[in-house]
């Protein structure tokens, strides 16, 4: 009598690793990235004169004014906090002249709440993208529109355009264990944050309490037909 072999666990739990691992490797090329452009501004700053250092000391002031002007922008726009909206009408209004915005269609589940703690970590820590959350049940039009299927599901908008999408846990290895640092790296593939990484106090784990709903089953990102949101839909679905 032959041995009973699972071969659909094996293959999820080999694809699983494959995501583990791909992630691990773009962490580390961004690593090094870094030590390589410190060791060049390093060689630059040895054959620096006194002219060249002042002028560098005045450009570094005039970028940290505007990088304060910026963020006193942004705060002022919601940014900074991870926050709930209510309706379709509020998710038009807060997207409305955003260059960057993620959003979060939740429902009350647990893989859903990993995904709370994740995004309300990184939108104290990203003030120059806007982080929201809106019920997906209670949203049908935009549900549809975006044809969110899985949930979690975090849309992902450049420019008050839909430009990719994140569903479920499969790309940070089909868990909801996974550190922040993967999600991170996730939106800084798409350009939704600055992230160039280092940061080693995000390379934190979450608790791990069972799967779930969206924790490793289904496509993870959606390649094709974004949908664009923008203020036509608004004038002509809300008024």
């Amino acid at each position: 009598m032959g041995e009973y072999v699972d071969l659909a666990g094996m293959a999820q739990m080999h694809a699983a690793q494959q995501a583990q691992m791909a992630m691990e490797q773009q962490l580390y090329n961004m690593a090094k990235a870094i030590e390589d452009s410190v060791d060049e501004q390093i060689h630059k700053m040895e054959n620096l004169d006194e002219d060249d250092l002042e002028n560098l000391r005045r450009k570094r002031l005039e970028s940290m004014r505007h990088q304060a002007d910026k963020k006193k922008q942004w705060l002022q726009r919601g940014h900074g906090e991870y926050r709930e909206i209510f309706t379709e009408k509020e998710f038009f209004a807060e997207m409305k002249g955003e260059e960057r915005m993620v959003c979060h269609f939740y429902r009350e589940n647990w893989p859903c709440k990993v995904m709370d703690m994740h995004l309300d970590l990184l939108s104290k820590k990203h003030v120059e993208t806007k982080f929201v959350k809106i019920h997906a049940e209670k949203s049908p039009y935009l549900t549809e529109k975006l044809n969110i299927w899985m949930l979690p599901t975090l849309a992902l908008i450049k420019s008050e355009k839909v430009i990719d999408y994140v569903c479920g846990f499969n790309e940070f290895g089909g868990t909801d264990d996974f550190p922040t640092e993967y999600l991170r790296c996730r939106l800084a593939q798409q350009a939704l944050i600055n992230y160039e990484g280092g940061d080693d106090d995000d390379a934190r784990k979450m608790p791990k309490q069972g799967g779930g709903e969206g924790g490793g089953s289904g496509r993870s990102v959606r390649q094709g037909g974004k949908p664009v949101l923008g203020s036509d839909d608004e004038d002509s679905d809300f008024d």
